[in-house]
């Protein structure tokens, strides 16, 4: 384990979120694309649990681990926010959002997927964990 803290959910602290991972990974030398990949998608998840799974709620916080090992960083975040529902996720469309055909929401868990190799969801009790996972070099995306 790299790192384990909690933060406030209230709009901008996926930012303290953001910055914190990349203290933690740091000493794993990432390429700077695939560390900014790692934060983007850290931050979007981190937004995502604060609004939907504590409802910007300062007394339910996110809880962020990092963690390395067979050759990839792990980043967990937790909120208390429980099971989701089990809904089909709707491939963003810019022109059908444009046209009123898609909500204009919904692009967060896309844009996660996209700055990832590796995307769990878990639920247990109370408790909903999705975790990202990106090897710490690859040789063909392009971010060498």
């Amino acid at each position: 384990m790299l790192d384990e803290f909690e933060v406030v959910s209230t709009e901008g602290n996926e930012r303290v979120a953001i910055d914190r991972v990349g203290a933690a990974v740091t000493s794993l030398g990432l390429p700077a694309k695939r560390l900014e990949r790692l934060k983007t998608a850290v931050g979007e998840a981190t937004m995502n649990a604060m609004e939907h799974g504590s409802e910007y709620r300062a007394d339910r916080p996110v809880a962020i681990r990092v963690l390395t090992g067979d050759g990839a960083v792990r980043v967990q975040i937790t909120d208390l926010g429980g099971a989701r529902p089990d809904a089909e996720h709707e491939i963003p469309d810019l022109e059908a959002k444009l046209e009123g055909l898609q909500r204009p929401r919904g692009w967060g868990l896309f844009l996660i997927e996209s700055m990832v190799d590796e995307l769990r969801e878990t639920s247990e009790g109370s408790q909903h964990t999705l975790e990202r996972g990106l090897r710490l070099k690859e040789a063909d995306d392009g971010d060498a």
